[in-house]
């Protein structure tokens, strides 16, 4: 029993916590720093006000999670980011293909449970924070109220990072930050919003809806909105099948004060839903919704827009559109510039809700926007990075906030290392090389940089394989795929010298004359065939298996992805082909992009139909391509890009084995190997669902032996894009044999994009 007499006044009890790194803000970029800067050996501290971690991904707000890869509709051909952020979209894949956001709450939940380094503060919002006393211009503490245990923590670190949404720390500390649109003419930024897209992007609220199985009456709230035809432009949108995110566009408050208004744009938005329920239940114009109820409505709206932080360099229009270099690129994006009218829900726009600009591919962002320019200590993360309104429209994404997350994990273990603060690491050369390197070790990626590892002993190694696959052509066992509504193209990985010939199978309702056209891409790091290489015309005779024939006579200088591409043309068809291939796929032209009025380009949009409808054209290549030799897993590129950058072995090979062999013996402490879970399929989070557990190209069961076929490791369940072996004590051995036992889809040739190994654990 406790009795306490009275007191004139008490103190909420107060728990320090010191760390390494402090992250306030526990959405996936929070999360994914946490997590890599844990596993690089640092003590964190993660706050999040919220009871789960995820943000806008959590199933408090459910949105799917997105970044490069657009849905797949763009030209960002295997753009999905790499590192955590793809460990823990493969296993949400794996284990609630259904899109469950309950299950992925668990996902995240259990990622950050496992790593012993990372104190996990839930429930806990950061109110307050001190400076150095020595200097003003670092955080010395944060102190967080934790609602649920009445409990104040004091966390003091020598490193911070704002990954809140809001940007509270940042706030806090007096970090230079900006809110709402620059003008046009401050960065040079034609697609700068005017008029009905100025001000913010406003929050959503998302609701659930199922069939109880019989007919279920709603009568509404007295605040839900009435005359929804006469309110919302867009009310014909309005259906009984679409719910959740699928509604992005029940969006308001891009004209108010997001951070500090964002409940009465929450209560505003919880009118248009229950509004929009009533209209669909009591319109009489939804039959089809009698027997659907309203299970979940978000109590926290998803916000897209409110501060962003000003780091040494700011992202711009031109980083996104023109895709420029940069030496201290340690991330990338690809959604499109993304901009929304301000009126949202309400507003009357030609743009149906949204306003796209696209780039041609993927484009880098420097680690210069990941950390504040006037507070020495402090790391930004998620939407509030460094970048225009125009840029954040793309950078704002999770998936590309989670994959900075990452870079700024890395960069804070660097730091640690090297006793000095993020602006040191960006002043020299070599510490961004490293932590490049140290990135690539985790699985990330970043279009346009591949650094070779010098502590990669496998690099040393002559690498051979038991067989590797002749691409020679694919089997005519799929379906006809007609040309008469889009453009059809194949993409192809060709080597260096003349492009072979290439047989392809139609089927021709009358004698016709058609134009193919061989197209390349201007640069490796995208995959937009906006290059004619050569055309050619065949007269062809009607029939249901006719031969096209293609030979155009060119001789490509270097290695490079090509498109086959056949025209919109009626009565015209491909046979497909039922075989899929690493660094091979059928594309369709359904739009294009035309924005070179506001600072875009105008190119075509080729992109793949989604599993399990991934064809490739039937075809025959003669002669055959030898593309997917043993070297591929050691030129430190684990994804295809302008080429498979893969081991493929021969499908018939009964025992496919990749081995490395050194000259001397060699003690290795850690192995890593890449394989391929198809990084251009977008594996949204909630939702959609995904058409299978495990993706058809990944290993399923391999192991590794060593001198004398002594059993290294064996794996007998992978469904993952990189397996880190770690030995308890170092092994010593002069060979390596990776042996591939099963894949997760039978027929699939036997892919492993790269095999590394380490002398030291570098985690």
């Amino acid at each position: 029993m406790i009795a306490e007499s009275a007191a004139a006044f008490r103190t909420l009890k107060n728990v320090p916590l010191q760390s390494d790194l402090a992250i306030v803000g526990g959405g996936l970029a929070g999360t994914c720093a946490a997590i890599t800067a844990a596993r690089q050996g640092l003590r964190v501290t993660l706050l999040q006000d919220r009871p789960v971690l995820g943000g806008n991904a959590s199933s408090e707000v459910r949105l799917w999670v997105l970044g490069a890869t657009c849905h797949m509709g763009s030209n960002n051909r295997w753009a999905r980011e790499g590192g955590v952020i793809d460990e823990i979209l493969v296993e949400n894949t794996f284990r609630n293909p259904e899109g469950n956001p309950l299950l992925f709450d668990t996902i995240l939940l259990e990622k950050v449970f496992e790593e012993k380094n990372i104190t996990l503060l839930l429930n806990t919002a950061v109110f307050e924070c001190a400076k150095d006393p020595a200097d003003p211009d670092r955080i010395a503490s944060v102190r967080g109220f934790c609602s649920q245990n009445s409990t104040l923590y004091t966390v003091e670190a020598p490193l911070f990072m704002d990954a809140s949404g809001d940007g509270i720390l940042g706030f806090l500390s007096g970090a230079a930050f900006r809110m709402g649109a620059e003008s046009r003419d401050e960065f040079d930024e034609p697609f700068a919003p005017e008029g009905e897209f100025g001000a913010l992007l406003g929050h959503s609220l998302y609701f659930y809806s199922k069939d109880a199985g019989r007919p279920v009456q709603f009568t509404a709230p007295s605040f839900a909105l009435p005359h929804i035809e006469e309110k919302i432009p867009r009310y014909r949108n309005f259906n009984a099948k679409e719910h959740g995110c699928q509604l992005w566009w029940i969006e308001w408050g891009g004209r108010l004060d997001t951070v500090h208004e964002s409940e009465t744009i929450k209560w505003e938005l919880w009118r248009v839903v229950y509004g929009v329920w009533n209209y669909i239940k009591n319109s009489g114009k939804f039959p089809e919704a009698e027997n659907l109820t309203l299970e979940w409505v978000g109590h926290i709206p998803g916000k897209r827009e409110s501060r962003r932080f000003e780091g040494p360099y700011m992202l711009s229009q031109s980083d996104v559109v023109r895709r420029r270099h940069h030496d201290d690129a340690v991330a990338f994006g690809g959604w499109s510039i993304d901009l929304h009218p301000a009126d949202g829900v309400f507003a009357q726009s030609k743009f149906d809700g949204s306003h796209h600009l696209h780039s041609k591919g993927p484009y880098q962002i420097p680690f210069r926007c990941y950390y504040s320019r006037n507070i020495r200590n402090l790391f930004l993360g998620g939407r509030i990075i460094s970048a225009t309104h125009v840029a954040f429209g793309s950078t704002r994404v999770m998936a590309t906030g989670a994959h900075g997350g990452q870079a700024v994990g890395i960069a804070a273990a660097l730091c640690r290392k090297w006793d000095c603060l993020p602006s040191d690491l960006s002043a020299d050369p070599a510490k961004i090389r490293e932590l490049q390197l140290r990135l690539l070790r985790t699985g990330q990626h970043f279009w346009g940089h591949a650094p070779k590892d010098p502590d990669d002993l496998a690099r040393t190694a002559q690498v051979t394989a038991s067989s590797t696959f002749q691409l020679a052509g694919l089997p005519a066992d799929g379906e006809l795929w007609d040309t008469k509504e889009f453009p059809l193209a194949q993409l192809l990985p060709l080597p260096a010298g003349r492009v072979p010939k290439i047989t392809l199978t139609l089927a021709l309702e009358r004698d016709t004359e058609m134009t193919f056209a061989l197209r390349g891409a201007s640069r490796h790091d995208h995959h937009t065939p906006d290059v004619l290489l050569a055309e050619q015309t065949l007269r062809l005779r009607a029939g249901e298996a006719v031969e096209a024939v293609l030979d155009f006579g060119v001789t490509l200088e270097e290695a490079r992805t090509v498109f086959l591409c056949l025209p919109k043309q009626p009565g015209v068809a491909v046979r497909c082909s039922r075989g899929i291939v690493t660094g091979l796929m059928a594309l369709s032209n359904r739009r294009d992009e035309k924005t070179s009025d506001v600072g875009g380009e105008d190119f075509p949009i080729y992109s793949p139909r989604r599993r399990p409808l991934d064809q490739n054209f039937a075809l025959r290549i003669d002669p055959p391509l030898d593309l997917f030799g043993a070297a591929n897993t050691v030129n430190g590129v684990d994804r295809p890009t302008h080429q498979p950058n893969a081991w493929l072995a021969d499908p018939a090979d009964p025992a496919p084995r990749l081995t490395l062999t050194w000259k001397t013996p060699q003690t290795l402490r850690r192995i890593d190997l890449a394989f391929d879970t198809d990084f251009d399929h977008a594996l949204e989070s909630v939702l959609m669902g995904q058409p299978e557990r495990a993706v058809p190209f990944c290993v399923k069961r391999y192991r590794i032996l060593g001198d004398d076929g002594k059993l290294l490791h064996d794996c007998a369940e992978n469904h993952r894009s990189r397996n880190t072996v770690r030995f308890s004590e170092p092994v010593t051995t002069s060979v390596l044999h990776i042996e591939i036992l099963e894949m997760q889809r039978p027929g699939v040739p036997p892919v492993l994009f790269g095999a590394h190994a380490y002398a030291e654990d570098h985690s």
